[in-house]
């Protein structure tokens, strides 16, 4: 069989020819103010609607915040992908800088139309939403509208927003830069290498333990003689927060990012509640992989160590093969968009150096196009991760029918979307294992993944509820922090863990990305909920799939309690609902424990 070649570099040229250097960009986000300038007329001469006269005002506004909004983020992703690339690319970090700056602007407008939105009278509120055009955006319409009653005045908003492009944006860029300059070295196979982070982390499913504890050993190293860095930045980010949250009057340090995922406090606590009562399985995972590495409790590098000899590899070309197999599988349209994005230069998975860890999916709205990031190593796990982006990539493409301003869903369905196609690949793997040990090291990269969404995301949960809480009281030590790390990880780990990793905090960019607090639930919940759509489709076969895109399309209109409801009859309030998911990775690990104990 002849394998295609598709590109490794993704193609960015076809949005901004030549990168930071680009005249266009430049451009492109100059020509920002003129847009806010439009937009904010609009909203300034907006009356305050008496009747239903008033929708075509309003629907014109919502036009140029769309307008408005799709710009922005089309620079802003350009800029993601910039500096993710070449974290030494100085010229686009300054590109962000400025673009931060100009969209500041953007916040006080917004919040003035909102504040008008809120002082409508509700029976001409309803009229409008129910009765006309505007119709279409009932929901967010009523989001922004109930978002007001809880916001400050509209001068103060904006002043907030304004201090926050040097008080609060700026400390998750600085955390970029931080993170951006460190290297560390580190033997590998007798040869001394200086590596990234993202390569040094890549060095944890080593099969040789010495390599595995040299890499994590240098990360602590490098981390804790920087920690003060961190420390400071990790407190200032959280201290921004808290004031505007004890402004506003908001006690819980949970109430933004529960609003922003549209869920209820009742779910992520049935969810965790959930997950906790069955930890004990998961545990006993963990305490089964230590012995079978001939140790009593695992120290935190040896998670995603090799427990048997396979080296079930994929190259990139064949990796892609696998997912556009499989993905056919599912439904033709899932596939046939996929083929796409790798005949087209959508992905960026070249194995280099001077490019940021990790991966992520993001979004070119005026091209109808995203764009896939992450460094391709031939593991299988390398193509789980692909796979996950190009599901978030899929979630846009369902989304293209539907306004522009309804396709602003929250992370935690978004997750939703990329995990439900990394299931599809991580089974077919599974299950078309050649031999009894390749499919025991591909069962436990399952696992692996169970394990990292029940423990090591509740982990960051605990940390942060925990710091925050503190944090009110004054600046967190960072002896302090290191502290709530690992206290979480114990807890977390419910007895499965032997060695912490008491900077994990300092390491993961996720608690310092501003524009989404508590950047960890939401992963758990899109496994979880995934897990049930992804029952759904195997009962179903090749027909849920237009079932599955009807559900995607609606994740940015309602919240997460009536999207489930909606499409799959579930009250996700109550454990149950989560149980039953969790119930299938038990059977994964029950599974591998047996295949182990022969």
């Amino acid at each position: 069989m002849t394998i295609a070649t598709y590109p490794q570099v993704w193609d960015l040229d076809v949005f901004f020819p030549g990168g930071s250097a680009s005249p266009e960009l430049k451009q492109h986000i100059e020509n920002l103010n003129p847009k806010f300038d439009v937009l904010k007329e609009k909203v300034d001469h907006f009356e305050i609607p008496t009747s239903t006269d008033a929708a075509p005002a309003l629907l014109s506004i919502l036009e140029s915040i769309k307008e408005t909004m799709m710009h922005i983020s089309q620079a802003g992703a350009m800029l993601s992908c910039l500096t993710a690339q070449d974290i030494t690319d100085r010229e686009a970090l300054l590109l962000q800088g400025q673009l931060s700056g100009i969209t500041a602007n953007l916040s006080p407008i917004l919040e003035s139309f909102n504040q008008k939105l809120g002082q409508i009278e509700q029976d001409t509120f309803d009229s409008i939403v129910n009765d006309t055009e505007a119709s279409e955006f009932a929901f967010i319409l009523t989001e922004w509208r109930e978002k007001s009653k809880e916001s400050l005045s509209e001068d103060e908003e904006a002043l907030i927003a304004a201090l926050g492009v040097d008080g609060y944006s700026s400390w998750g860029q600085l955390y970029s830069m931080l993170i951006g300059d460190i290297k560390v070295e580190v033997e590998v196979d007798g040869e001394k290498k200086l590596l990234s982070i993202g390569q040094a982390n890549n060095l944890s499913s080593h099969k040789d333990r010495t390599v595995r504890k040299a890499a994590f050993d240098a990360l602590e190293k490098v981390f804790t003689e920087r920690e003060e860095f961190f420390a400071k930045t990790l407190n200032h980010l959280a201290g921004f927060r808290l004031a505007v949250y004890k402004k506003r009057g908001w006690e819980s340090v949970t109430k933004e990012p529960l609003q922003i995922n549209r869920m209820k406090q009742e779910t992520i606590d049935a969810m965790w509640g959930a997950i906790t009562s069955r930890k004990a399985t998961f545990a006993n995972y963990l305490t089964h992989k230590a012995k079978m590495l001939g140790t009593e409790k695992l120290a935190w590098y040896d998670f995603d160590a090799p427990v048997t000899d396979s080296t079930a590899t994929m190259p990139y070309q064949e990796g892609a093969e696998f997912i556009l197999k499989h993905f056919g599988r599912f439904g033709k349209e899932m596939e046939s968009f996929a083929r796409k994005a790798f005949e087209d230069g959508w992905i960026e998975a070249e194995d280099r150096d001077n490019k940021r860890p990790g991966g992520f999916c993001t979004g070119m709205p005026l091209s109808d196009q995203s764009r896939i990031f992450m460094t391709y190593s031939g593991s299988m796990s390398n193509v789980s991760t692909l796979a996950h982006e190009l599901g978030h990539a899929f979630h846009s493409y369902a989304l293209r029918p539907v306004h522009p301003l309804n396709r602003r869903y929250a992370m935690n369905v978004a997750e939703t979307a990329s995990t439900f196609a990394e299931m599809i690949v991580a089974d077919a793997a599974v299950q078309e294992a050649t031999n009894e040990q390749e499919k025991i090291a591909l069962l436990e990269d399952k696992i692996q993944r169970s394990v990292a969404f029940f423990m090591n995301i509740h982990a960051r949960y605990l940390f942060e509820t925990s710091f925050y809480e503190e944090r009110k009281n004054g600046v967190v030590s960072t002896k302090r922090i290191n502290e709530l790390m690992e206290q979480a990880q114990i807890e977390a780990y419910a007895g499965g863990l032997g060695e912490t990793h008491p900077h994990f905090w300092a390491s993961k960019m996720h608690f310092y990305i501003t524009g989404v607090p508590f950047y960890n639930f939401p992963y758990t919940f899109g496994y979880l909920f995934s897990l049930s759509i992804y029952a759904k489709a195997k009962e179903e076969g090749t027909g849920f799939e237009e079932k599955y895109m009807a559900l995607l399309r609606d994740t940015a209109i309602m919240t997460v309690e009536d999207l489930a409801m909606k499409h799959l009859g579930e009250d996700i309030t109550k454990q149950d609902f989560w149980l039953k998911g969790i119930a299938l990775c038990e059977t994964d690990v029950e599974e591998f424990i047996a295949l182990t104990s022969k």
